[in-house]
């Protein structure tokens, strides 16, 4: 008997690795997930199987995942999986869960106020437990168990600072959605000679990730994508991050002890799929994890509250039970 754990890379895959050291032991882990520099670093050193990419809403690529799923249980005598999403989920758990697998899908935690469209069409599969990170749309078809950001509380003890400033810009890892209203913002505020260097006193240096955000136009050094395992040593380096408000990089910051200023897109202006970032990002503010500010009204005195603030691990937090 084994636990698979399955989840697409990016946020997905870090909430999976938060919670399941919160999920308790039943066998040897398998994970399987895609291949890029962030599954690599996350999970160096686990018994991992790398998988085709699932693309978004396409059925081809789902139904291709059933050989792999049926290959996977009958060399790991896969007993039980959990899976944060998206798509991967719906070629996997369907098949295991006619083949007796115990299959437990949680919804990310970026989804405040109701299930992805994986979880509504999972909401139909029989046989496959679900779970919301948020009590208040929890009912007969999705249980709660907590949210992987109980695990962290904020941390007043006063910061205090170097005689420079380092800070990390990310935008996440998504190659289609350019979000030129945050960068555009923070280029002016974060110049070596910029307003945060004059109300600190203090230099500015930054690490920009952009992705596809065009900054040609800037006079800044912009990477558009760093590697994960850099991504991570950067921001745990860092005095400030600020980001847009994905799930995977606000756990980054948070893993790191930093109390992210995070950006919300805007699915109206082409920055996203849909505005669910807005309800993650007032969440974490309400928690006290995050400086919630949109992204054309960003100032100094937003970029120096997150500075000023602190994140670290809570002891209140509990085990993540799996229903039998």
């Amino acid at each position: 008997m084994s636990t698979l754990f399955l989840a697409t890379t990016g946020g997905h895959l870090e909430q999976l690795e938060a919670l399941a050291a919160r999920i308790p032991a039943d066998g040897p882990a398998l994970w399987v997930t895609h291949e890029n520099d962030q599954s690599r670093s996350l999970l160096s050193g686990r018994a991992v199987e790398f998988v085709p990419y699932v693309r978004v809403a396409n059925v081809r690529d789902v139904v291709a995942c059933i050989p792999s799923a049926h290959r996977l249980r009958r060399k790991w005598s896969v007993t039980r999986v959990v899976s944060t999403g998206s798509g991967i989920a719906l070629g996997y758990l369907p098949y295991l869960a006619t083949r007796g697998v115990h299959c437990h899908y949680v919804e990310s935690a970026a989804r405040v106020s109701g299930p992805s469209r994986t979880g509504r069409l999972l909401q139909h599969i029989p046989r496959i437990h679900r779970y919301t990170q948020y009590a208040q749309w929890a009912g007969p078809r999705w249980h709660y168990r907590g949210s992987v950001f109980d695990s962290y509380e904020r941390d007043n003890t006063p910061r205090s600072l170097g005689p420079l400033i380092r800070v990390v810009v990310t935008v996440g890892t998504a190659a289609e959605f350019p979000f030129q209203r945050l960068i555009d913002r923070l280029a002016p505020l974060l110049s070596p000679d910029g307003e945060l260097a004059a109300v600190t006193g203090r230099p500015v240096q930054v690490l920009w990730q952009t992705g596809c955000t065009r900054t040609e136009h800037l006079s800044i050094d912009a990477m558009p994508f760093v590697p994960a395992d850099a991504l991570v040593r950067a921001i745990a380096g860092a005095d400030l991050v600020v980001s847009h408000a994905g799930a995977g990089s606000a756990l980054t910051a948070l893993t790191a002890g930093r109390c992210p200023l995070l950006a919300s897109r805007a699915a109206g202006l082409g920055e996203a799929g849909d505005d669910h970032q807005w309800q993650l990002a007032e969440e974490l503010q309400r928690r006290g994890l995050a400086v919630h500010v949109s992204p054309a009204e960003i100032t100094t005195d937003d970029l120096v509250e997150a500075l000023s603030a602190a994140v670290r691990r809570s002891t209140a937090s509990t085990p993540f039970e799996l229903a039998p």
